[in-house]
């Protein structure tokens, strides 16, 4: 279990690592919309276009990028969206169980299928280096790549959450895996 935990941690600190890349390309992202609202609002002014389809589409790509890759940042850090009007009241090997069958049971087959479908997409698109249809645009096979890395992160984490939560029911959990929640009850 202690080699399982090891390699948990690892995955834990790539995405911690990824998610704090992300966070700084937010800012990028708001910076390149700003620079796309006024170079639009001074080309009318001053009749030269100062605007690109390669800026709207580069905050676009930045945005999937962000919505693709932090799904396993906020996973690892319990970011996520979570209905738990009666999972906050139960004790910690409980929540355990219940992450581990909802882990077993929904994430890591989604997060697999996703995988198996969009692999091809993205091979296809690089195989015929696909470029935007829109004049000065991006090329597309690099962001559709950034799927199936995306959901191959989101797995990474997922397989990470299942060996803490295991580690849990074993009674193993290290104490930066503890709550209080068993004592409350």
């Amino acid at each position: 279990m202690e080699k399982l935990l090891r390699i948990a941690h690892a995955i834990d600190r790539l995405n911690n690592r990824i998610g704090i890349i992300l966070s700084w390309l937010v800012l990028i992202m708001v910076l390149v919309g700003v620079y796309n609202a006024v170079t639009r609002k001074l080309s009318q002014s001053i009749g030269v276009d100062l605007s690109s389809n390669m800026y709207i589409e580069a905050q676009w790509y930045m945005f999937s990028l962000v919505f693709l890759w932090a799904g396993a940042y906020a996973l690892r850090n319990n970011a996520h969206v979570r209905v738990d009007i009666i999972y906050s009241r139960l004790t910690r090997t409980r929540k355990a169980w219940i992450d581990v069958l909802g882990t077993l049971l929904f994430l890591i087959p989604l997060c697999a299928l996703i995988i198996w479908v969009s692999l091809p997409y993205a091979l296809d698109s690089w195989r015929i280096l696909e470029d935007s249809p829109d004049p000065g645009g991006l090329p597309r096979y690099l962001i559709k790549s950034a799927i199936p890395i995306g959901f191959t992160l989101l797995l990474l984490q997922g397989f990470s959450e299942l060996i803490h939560n295991l580690a849990i029911l074993k009674g193993v959990g290290g104490e930066d895996d503890q709550d209080n929640s068993e004592a409350a009850l």
